[in-house]
């Protein structure tokens, strides 16, 4: 049997690294990214398809305390139902799926920090051994393009877990585990030894979300259980399978390590169960992480007292035009960033600011019409052929995203029109590129709120001073998780810059290369601030992990 010390003492070298990544903020990764046979073996794609391929029209084999019955809810945006079918959790098994996670809650905190981050890492080291049925499930269930969700859904979902381990890590150990006090006085000093343990708040619960079930999920998962709190994941009906192969993966770890396997749970459901609802207020669950829309992350904000809520919720993500030194490449960079899994990212660019008057550009001053047709130059060099657009916009994840896309042009005029993609592998598939569509300041009731899907605002102003004020206010009380500014006068970056701090917003300036607003990197980019309404929380700091458990401590003379 494998023993927990053994795992810690296995992995360490990643963890001190990771550690050490997140104080210098420089570049690591340890989960290469590349799908290529070269990295990952001539076998490793055939053998992620088969194994995934293995799970569809069949039962998932994993036992969930408190099911009743079985339910099947996916379908690949792609165009075919999974036909998977997971033990059932309906409101009336939630007392016994929450004892059952209970259970081991003692084992586990007692093991310690150590033994409880090794089993981690290895839990980590062995969905990596599983990153391309991963990228399948996960490809299959959002509607991602296979290489993101393998970058995504699989390497970068990884780093971003072992970035929440290593925070946690960090924070765990920051107080000694004992210590000798000594009081100096007159005569022999008072002595007192001094234990300090890390406790669990109790139950976590993983709510996930469709369109990056892995990458959302993995930090809020990772970040309790580390810090010895038993997890319910409770999946979004339409991206179970992935999560289904995490909690597997965490289930075999832990009972090989001579822990409970059901500190590890899936709770999967009927949507009209509402089973997130249920468990969000049990007395038990002390921690939750969601990410979804606004009006169930404000329902949890307000109703789950008991517990201290995580959020990642709706934003409008602003770019404010000024100038630029590459007219050109900037129209690529915004054109790559609206198609990239057409525009359905918490991170995706949603409003772009620009002076009535143009913007000035190496190529002389440009009109609004001229950036559209910039822009529009630039989607149809990065799309025109259908066989490549598929493998970056993927597939439209749900109806919607549809619905959004067709009413947009009921307000503002169409300046670049969304069209059918034919998918060459899968006839079903639902495909669009994104739409660009001008608005005026005035349209502020249109623009002021999210449209999740491949659609982005032109939005005329008087001046450059306007759209900023404009993307100060509307962040201000709306939300963001990304913003961006091309300029090339420094007092208007610094302008910008003043107004994301003031908006709690992280800022991209002038991208031109291969970075785009809505990527970032673990261990140097955090993602979201917890200050502005799109998130309360940021992927990852230490009051992410910090407050997922308390040091109690015990003393004594000697």
């Amino acid at each position: 049997m494998t023993t927990s010390p053994d795992l810690f003492a296995q992995h360490r070298d990643r963890l001190d690294a990771a550690v050490a990544a997140c104080a210098t903020r420089g570049y690591f990764s340890a989960f290469d990214e590349s799908p290529s046979p070269r990295v990952y073996g001539e076998n490793a794609a055939a053998d992620g398809v088969a194994a995934w391929k293995s799970w569809l029209d069949g039962a998932f084999p994993l036992s969930t305390p408190g099911a009743e019955g079985t339910v099947a809810t996916e379908r690949s945006p792609f165009g075919f139902d999974l036909g998977v079918t997971y033990p059932r959790v309906t409101p009336a098994g939630v007392d016994a799926l929450l004892a059952a996670a209970e259970a081991g809650k003692k084992a586990w905190r007692d093991a310690g920090p150590e033994a409880r981050t090794g089993v981690c890492l290895e839990i980590l080291a062995r969905l990596h051994g599983r990153i391309f049925e991963l990228a399948n499930a996960v490809q299959h269930t959002s509607g991602q393009a296979f290489v993101m969700a393998f970058q995504a859904g699989g390497a970068h979902a990884l780093d971003r877990a072992l970035e929440a381990i290593a925070y946690a890590w960090t924070e765990m150990t920051r107080t000694p585990a004992t210590a000798l006090w000594e009081k100096p006085g007159r005569g022999e000093p008072l002595r007192m030894e001094k234990t300090f343990t890390v406790v669990p708040r109790g139950v976590a619960l993983v709510i996930g979300c469709n369109t990056f079930p892995t990458w959302n999920s993995w930090p809020g998962l990772f970040a309790s259980l580390v810090t010895g709190n038993p997890v319910v994941v409770k999946p979004h009906a339409s991206a179970v399978l992935p999560l289904a192969i995490t909690v597997q993966a965490c289930q075999e770890v832990l009972a090989e390590a001579g822990f409970d396997p059901n500190l590890v749970t899936l709770a999967a459901e009927d949507p009209a169960d509402k089973l997130a609802a249920v468990l969000a207020v049990r007395p038990e669950v002390k921690l939750i992480d969601f990410t979804g829309g606004n009006a169930f992350g404000d329902w949890l904000e307000a109703n789950a007292r008991q517990a201290t809520v995580f959020t990642e919720k709706a934003g409008v993500n602003t770019v404010v035009i000024d100038s630029t030194s590459d007219f050109r490449a900037m129209c690529q960079n915004l054109a790559f960033s609206f198609s990239l899994y057409s525009g359905q990212m918490c991170t995706a660019p949603q409003n772009v600011y620009l002076p009535e008057s143009g913007i000035a550009t190496d190529d002389g001053v440009k009109t609004v019409a001229e950036v559209a047709a910039g822009i529009e130059a630039a989607l149809d060099k990065l799309l025109g052929d259908d066989a490549r657009a598929v493998e970056l916009l993927g597939g439209v994840v749900n109806a919607g995203v549809l619905e959004r896309l067709e009413q947009v042009g009921s307000r503002g005029d169409v300046l670049v029109a969304s069209r059918t993609v034919t998918h060459p592998a899968y006839a079903d598939a639902t495909v669009r590129t994104p739409t660009l569509v001008q608005l005026s300041a005035k349209d502020a009731d249109v623009y002021e709120s999210e449209c999740f899907g491949p659609v982005a605002y032109l939005i005329t102003t008087s001046s450059t001073e306007e759209s900023i004020d404009l993307f100060r206010d509307t962040v201000q009380r709306h939300g963001a998780m990304t913003a961006a500014v091309y300029a090339t006068s420094e007092p208007v970056i610094a302008s910008m810059r003043d107004a994301a701090l003031d908006a709690g917003v992280a800022l991209s300036e002038n991208l031109l290369g291969g970075v785009f607003v809505n990527q970032s990197a673990a261990y140097s980019d955090f993602h979201g601030t917890g200050a502005n309404p799109a998130a309360n929380a940021s992927y990852t700091d230490g009051a992410y992990v910090a407050s997922r458990f308390r040091v109690v401590q015990s003393r004594r003379h000697v």
